[in-house]
């Protein structure tokens, strides 16, 4: 057997497991600097407010402070992914309850917290929106009066021509006055999905030092190290040169961590004392001012034959971004990456607002806003089905794509595997036979997507000793990656995998990496690998060649575009009638699956993935009054548990085509999507309650009971 075949498709052990379990791993909130200072924030308290006066002198006077700095002393600096329109610390205006005013760093916690609490800030509160519809009344308070003035303004997606308007992405395809013409009948839904949190363990924690040439060392909670240095750099106005952004591990993220979040403060309160500052996020902190997902509205309309073709679609999508875009790439959800879907339509209209909001901003998730897109879709699937009579697999099976032909938005795709996916969770979940007693329904959540291309890189050594070693840009959050490069470099180089090693590098050591995100890890870092690999190969081949030999690699990925990949979810569920509670009792997850490199960390996400959205689907709401989340402990902030999860059963359908090495396929952002949808169908199966709001509570389900208000 060659050394390939050995190590790929082992159940390799994760490679940073030995540290994170004995608690050798280092996290940002471990990082400990001589001198280093306690940095803590102060946050409005107002959801919109005028800033007419802050004295800080008392916490300045405060024994044990070391800095105060206050929006009014460094006006003019604003952060943002892409969009900077985030203020580091408000100087005129608050949007939001927990906007950034003013920050201290004192010798202790309880010194800074105490200092907190004598600065005075005179506001003038201000009427304030937090829905996102009712935002976009030309009556609404006007968040911000010139969105396309602010640096980095996505100008060709800007929204200004709505009212509190901040982007639109729109998509059509055909003529969709035409399909609805055409349709036999034409059905509309809404439904609406509350903002939630990433639901990762460690809270974001930034630390920074200014040496005595002014070179900045920081380090921060985030998974994406490069971009971290670009924002900073452009909040302080200040070459990336002079910062280094050094890699920690990072305790979760799931789309929530790939910001500079607190380190600009932390710079102006490090340049004041003179010495290194850490601030660590409180959970509270956290759940109330994050970067949460987006309340979301949609309203799907489409038209259908009486045979059950669907020949038109129109989409609008709100969301609630908040008070700033600068926590969202290009202050959009990046929805091109699944908005094709899977079915087959002729005519479609899409259209996904960002609307500023008087709330917290929004930022990313796992697969951003697909979740919430999922269960409109899939419930608007089933209504659709039931008014036309039709079984909801039947209907869907009748719409899915085939090879070769055009999604809802005009891509042509290869490879398609929806049917085989659904027929493969339709027939391990029973679908059409009887369920084990009354008030049990059935119900389907289909997803698919496309992944992200990009740059990637890494740094292979081959070690005089016969190793090799591997410095990665890319952090592992947890999902396995640098095991996944491990055994990509074991087999290409025909060694066992305990003979080659991986680390992480910084952004002074390693190429420049984009971060993990759009399921694309094991596509880009993979292809780096491999391209190393071959470099190495040559360089070894040299006459005359010494070891150690190193070879350094920037690898572009493009965005496979043709491609997407598909999940197909069956739940179970039984509703008690006198109380609308609801018991998930099994769940099917199909995937369309390539070659499985490591069935360990493949399995692991599919896991993952399943949990976070049976939080998503039953539990997870941050519920906020006049703009002020109510629920900001984890007390209240219900995150599913092990007591929660039901009977789970994985369903693989091998096929070909995937994009990353040796032709695997994306798995990182599938299962965490349609949980939601399928719990819902199939509570609508079981009691004819149908929610179009989520979570799926017992009290929802009992006001949707049929007969009851």
């Amino acid at each position: 057997m060659s050394a390939r075949a050995q190590v790929i498709g082992a159940p390799v052990a994760r490679i940073e497991g030995p540290d994170k379990v004995s608690g050798r791993a280092r996290y940002a909130a471990d990082i400990s600097l001589p001198g280093m200072l306690w940095g803590k924030i102060l946050r409005s308290p107002h959801p919109h407010a005028r800033i007419r006066g802050i004295d800080a002198s008392a916490a300045r006077k405060l024994p044990g402070v070391r800095a105060v700095v206050t929006g009014l002393d460094v006006p003019g600096h604003y952060i943002g992914k892409v969009l900077r329109d985030m203020p580091v610390l408000c100087w005129e205006r608050v949007r939001y309850v927990g906007d950034r005013v003013a920050a201290v760093a004192a010798e202790t916690p309880e010194a800074a917290e105490e200092a907190l609490a004598l600065i005075e800030v005179e506001y003038e509160a201000l009427p304030a929106v937090f829905d996102p519809i009712e935002a976009l009344r030309p009556e609404a308070p006007l968040l911000h009066e010139n969105v396309a003035a602010y640096a980095g303004a996505p100008v060709a997606i800007l929204a200004t021509d709505l009212h509190n308007g901040q982007t639109r992405l729109a998509w059509s395809k055909g003529d969709v006055a035409q399909g609805f013409r055409e349709a036999d009948l034409a059905l509309e839904h809404s439904f609406r999905v509350p903002s939630r949190h990433q639901g990762y363990l460690e809270p974001f924690a930034s630390v920074l030092a200014i040496d005595d040439g002014g070179r900045v060392q920081a380090w921060c909670s985030s998974k994406a190290p490069f971009r971290v240095r670009i924002q900073l750099a452009q909040a302080l106005g200040i070459p990336e040169e002079a910062i280094r952004v050094n890699v920690v591990s990072v305790g979760g993220d799931f789309g929530g961590k790939g910001d500079a979040r607190d380190l600009p403060i932390a710079y102006f309160l490090a340049q004041q004392a003179r010495r290194p500052v850490k601030i660590v996020m409180s959970f509270a902190e956290e759940l109330t001012a994050g970067n949460p997902t987006h309340p979301t509205i949609i309203t799907i309309r489409s038209g259908v034959m009486r045979d059950g073709r669907i020949v038109a679609r129109q989409v609008r999508a709100v969301h609630a971004s908040g008070a700033y875009g600068a926590l969202k790439p290009n202050a959009s959800l990046s929805t091109w990456h699944y908005v094709g879907g899977a079915y087959r339509i002729p005519h479609t209209s899409f259209e996904f607002l960002q609307v500023y909001t008087n709330t917290v901003p929004g930022g990313y998730f796992r697969a951003p806003g697909a979740h919430q897109y999922t269960f409109a879709l899939e419930s608007h699937t089933d209504l659709i089905a039931r008014a036309l009579g039709l079984d909801p697999a039947e209907f869907r099976l009748r719409n899915l794509l085939r090879e070769g032909e055009e999604d809802a938005v005009g891509r042509r795709l290869r490879c398609i595997k929806a049917k085989e996916v659904l027929e493969a969770a339709l027939a391990a979940s029973g679908w059409g036979t009887p369920l084990p007693g009354p008030h049990r329904g059935r119900g389907i959540g289909l997803f698919g997507r496309q992944i992200g291309g990009g740059a990637g890189g890494a740094v292979l050594t081959a070690e005089a000793n016969g190793s090799y070693s591997v410095l990665s840009p890319t952090v592992d959050v947890g999902t396995g990656t640098h095991t996944i490069v491990q055994q990509i470099v074991a087999a290409e180089m025909g060694v066992s995998v305990d003979r080659v090693s991986v680390h992480a590098g910084d952004t002074d050591s390693a190429p420049f990496d984009e971060g993990p995100r759009a399921s694309r890890v094991t596509y880009t870092e993979g292809q780096a690998a491999l391209r190393a690999c071959a470099e190495l190969k040559q360089r070894l081949a040299e006459p005359g060649v010494q070891l150690p030999v190193t070879v350094r690699v920037q690898h572009d990925a493009p965005q496979p575009g043709d491609v997407a990949y598909f999940c197909a979810q069956i739940a179970e569920v039984e509703v008690d009638p006198e109380t609308g509670q609801v018991a998930v009792q099994r769940v099917v997850s199909a995937h369309d699956v390539g070659t499985i490199i490591n069935p360990i960390t493949h399995q692991g996400q599919i896991n993952g993935g399943f949990v976070t959205g049976l939080g998503l689907a039953m539990t997870e709401e941050l519920v906020s009054e006049e703009g002020r989340i109510i629920n900001g402990h984890l007390g209240d902030y219900k995150l599913p548990t092990v007591r929660d999860v039901p009977p789970f059963e994985t369903v693989l359908v091998p096929s070909s085509g995937g994009a990353g090495p040796y032709e695997a396929k994306a798995i990182g952002e599938l299962a965490n999507n349609a949980p939601a949808a399928a719990i819902a169908n199939a509570v609508a199966a079981a009691s004819g309650a149908r929610l179009h709001e989520l979570p799926i509570t017992a009290e929802r389900v009992y006001r949707a009971l049929p007969g009851e208000r």
